[in-house]
């Protein structure tokens, strides 16, 4: 076109746009056309047109007085595009302002962010703590934001920031300036019914994800309540449902009672830490989640050692009130964090960690911890559970967890002067032996792994001790043979035997070329530090005695193999403990050593199991029949086609279990005689009579369902281990078990008995057609003639 012809359609455009409503019609006028028919779809996926329609609106025209003025007038109606109710054209108008409002922040942030940004935030703003509201004017209950415009407001904030998809730190920061708003919407909107809950969580999930790592910590940190980077809602706003599905910002009513306002206060915390550990499920792969549990660790560490150098001042008698409030004030970020962290433990911690980073950055902040504030007081148990917890995670990396390559050992290597120190300062002396030989590990690369670190793998990993796997240099994770004696500044024992050879013991250093050999034997003082490190009163400290006397029996140690019964007894002791990872450890050394020796442990074990230790209760003496019962279980899966020798007394005992009182108990038993019956096959013999009358009587007349639930179990793992010798092994029970199953069918009322049926008679259907149609093969075969 001429050049008289573009400065003439220019001005005429530029003089229709500062009109009142000239920017729709103005782009009406250049998007004419498409408003109708399939044409109106293939325009508006036309985000070429849409985007140079857009940089025409954020250019100055040159009649135009100033840029401010023009921004003024242009401005609102640019945020109007994207209230557009016209479905067909609404795509078109929002992609046209989105561009606009970009290109402005990019040509001019400072009057981007007075004319566009500040206006389309205003109603989140309006209620963020970090405005001041004259709140007092304003009656309790009276709407601040409605719920209309609150709504818009998000739908807004997505569609420029999330859609548009510009993290510009222009953008960034102004929306982090109503990221708390925004949160606490989440929140609100995540316990009840609202379309708002998948925005808000896009826009957060956006900015954390397009934000540097530390702005995102911060900002984690801010709405978790632990910093003010991130203003809030404002103390006296308050949210409330709205009547089209959304929420409205009302000023709080005043609580007159003391309780209920606490309560108040208390599940509104409680509401935000469980939103915000939800929040960071979905930041699994980009490591956030991971990278702010360490965070909060090491935050955690922090205030442990603040108060540990800070006094109470409610115990001192010269402090002030000033000093008061700082010491409410740290035990309240410090309960804050530890409310943060039990969440992200049960949440997301076990998939939180990616890399070995992460596990490296996780450990070193629990073992700082530890070096600091040592297990002591009332809270020593779940400190030292987290710290068994950190550092069997390092001994399942050692102990081929993970590949580990050359570079992964010198990001190890960070731990070693932690573990230095906690193998000095440490009170336990199991913790410190294997914080010392964790050293070991790490130094040699895996090459040196001695017993210890293998046990802790093992615990981690739920692994059967003498299974561990290859290091990746090629050796096992665990020594062949038993651990080398504690040395004399590791052993409070050596001392007191003043044994010559342990006080002058020294561990491999760092650099040395070979490991140390590990010992033949273990003295006999450590294996009595081990016995009665078997009944310390703290439960990980116990546990690991049990884990290090069942490696002995595995390892065949000529002097615990010497005191089989009084191991026996401290295992039969531990199972009655009531913590989990003891009584599993007892379970677990019980097993080896009955599978070790089977003809002198079973015995023991069946009379314990038929007659409980008198003086119990029933209670507590039906869960140690049911351990025990797993200990059986251990026994018999270990023994495979041996444990024929020993059916009968094993049957026997699991028929008296299945008619306990207790009816867990009596569960438990059946479950154990169907696992029997599957691994005993075509060796049942007479005995499946018995079987039989005692599973159909229960499955018909007991009262419990979970009883009867099992009692059909034993015949649908009875069929499954018999497989296609169903017919000649069962041959005379086949049909009571068959009525059995179709009675149950028929007449049962719980559902998991009724599909226990089902499942027993497609096995049952299964192996009878086996033998009825047995499939047909092809042979070939040759036949000479004479």
């Amino acid at each position: 076109a001429p050049a008289w012809l573009r400065r003439l359609c220019g001005h005429l455009l530029s003089e229709r746009l500062l009109r009142p409503s000239g920017v729709q019609a103005v782009v009406r006028g250049i998007l004419e056309g498409t408003d109708g028919g399939a044409g109106a779809e293939t325009a508006a996926l036309d985000w070429r047109k849409c985007d140079a329609v857009g940089k025409i609106l954020a250019a100055c025209p040159q009649q135009c007085l100033s840029l401010e003025d023009y921004y003024r007038q242009v401005c609102p109606q640019v945020l109007n595009l994207l209230h557009i109710q016209d479905k067909v054209a609404a795509r078109q108008f929002q992609r046209v302002a989105t561009t606009t409002l970009l290109t402005m922040a990019r040509e001019q942030p400072q009057l981007a962010e007075r004319h566009l940004l500040q206006p389309l935030l205003a109603p989140l703003r309006r209620c963020s703590e970090a405005t001041e509201l004259a709140l007092n004017d304003l009656a309790a209950g009276a709407v601040l934001v409605p719920e209309a415009e609150l709504g818009s407001c998000v739908e807004d904030v997505l569609k420029v920031y999330v859609v548009g998809n510009d993290s510009s730190s222009l953008l960034l920061g102004s929306l982090q300036s109503v990221l708390g708003v925004v949160f606490s919407l989440h929140s609100f909107a995540k316990q009840n019914v609202s379309y708002l809950r998948s925005p808000c969580q896009e826009i957060l999930l956006w900015f954390l994800e397009k934000a540097e790592r530390e702005r995102s910590l911060a900002v984690l940190e801010g709405l978790a309540g632990l910093s003010s980077c991130v203003p809030s809602l404002h103390p006296r706003c308050q949210l409330r449902v709205g009547s089209e599905g959304g929420a409205a910002v009302v000023v709080e009513e005043t609580i007159s009672d003391e309780d209920e306002a606490l309560y108040q206060k208390i599940s509104s915390e409680q509401c935000h830490v469980e939103s915000l550990v939800e929040l960071l499920s979905h930041c699994q792969k980009s490591c956030l989640a991971g990278d702010f549990f360490i965070h909060c660790l090491q935050e955690l560490t922090q205030v442990a050692a603040e108060d540990e150098v800070a006094p109470n001042p409610s115990v001192e008698p010269g402090g002030t009130l000033l000093e008061l409030e700082q010491h409410q004030a740290r035990q309240g970020r410090k309960l804050l964090v530890l409310q943060l962290v039990a969440a992200l433990c049960e949440g997301v911690s076990d998939t939180v960690f990616t890399d070995i980073v992460q596990v490296e950055e996780f450990v070193a902040a629990v073992l700082r911890r530890a070096c600091v504030h040592p297990a002591q007081g009332p809270g020593a148990a779940a400190e030292a559970q987290t710290l068994a917890m950190a550092m069997g995670l390092v001994a399942a990396v050692l102990g081929g967890a993970v590949q580990l390559q050359s570079s992964d050992f010198v990001v190890l290597k960070r731990l070693v002067p932690l573990l230095e120190e906690l193998s000095r300062t440490y009170p336990d002396p199991l913790t410190q032996e294997l914080a010392s030989d964790l050293r070991i590990a790490v130094c040699t690369h895996g090459a040196c792994a001695p017993g210890t670190v293998g046990a802790a793998a093992d615990g981690v990993l739920g692994r059967k001790p003498g299974t561990g796997a290859q290091s990746p240099a090629g050796i096992p994770s665990r020594a062949p043979s038993s651990p080398s004696p504690r040395h004399g500044h590791d052993s409070p024992s050596a001392h007191r035997e003043g044994s010559e050879e342990q006080s002058t013991g020294h561990e491999p250093s760092a650099t040395s070329p070979s490991p140390a050999p590990c010992a033949d034997s273990l003295a006999p003082a450590g294996l009595q530090e081990l016995l009665v490190s078997a009944y310390d009163p703290q439960p990980p400290g116990r546990a690991a005695a049990l884990r290090r006397l069942a490696s002995l029996v595995t390892q065949r140690n000529p002097e615990a193999l010497q005191l089989q019964e009084k191991l026996l007894e401290v295992f039969l002791e531990n199972v009655q403990h009531e913590d989990a990872f003891v009584y599993l450890s007892a379970i677990q050394g019980i097993a080896l050593l009955s599978s070790e020796y089977p003809e002198r442990i079973l015995p023991v074990l069946l009379a314990q199991y038929e007659c409980p230790a008198q003086g119990t209760e029933d209670a507590a003496a039906a869960v140690t029949r049911m351990k025990l019962g797993e200990v059986l279980m251990r026994v018999t899966r270990a023994l495979g086609d041996m444990v024929f020798q020993h059916r009968e007394p094993l049957i026997r005992a699991f028929l008296r279990g299945a008619r306990d009182p207790d009816s867990a108990l009596r569960a438990s038993s059946l479950s154990n005689l169907g696992e029997l019956c599957q691994h005993l096959g075509f060796q049942l013999g007479s005995i499946i009579q018995e079987v039989t009358c005692c599973v159909t009587a229960i499955a018909r007349t007991d009262p419990e369902a979970e009883v009867r639930r099992a009692a059909v179990h034993v015949v649908v793992l009875l069929l499954r281990g018999l497989s296609e010798k169903v017919t000649e092994v069962l041959r005379d029970v086949l049909r009571d078990l068959y009525r059995l199953l179709k009675h149950v069918v028929m007449a049962e009322r719980d559902g998991a008995t009724v599909l226990h049926a089902q499942l027993a008679l497609d096995e049952l259907d299964n192996a009878m057609r086996r033998v009825l149609f047995p499939p047909q093969t092809l042979e070939k075969k040759i036949v000479v003639l004479p």
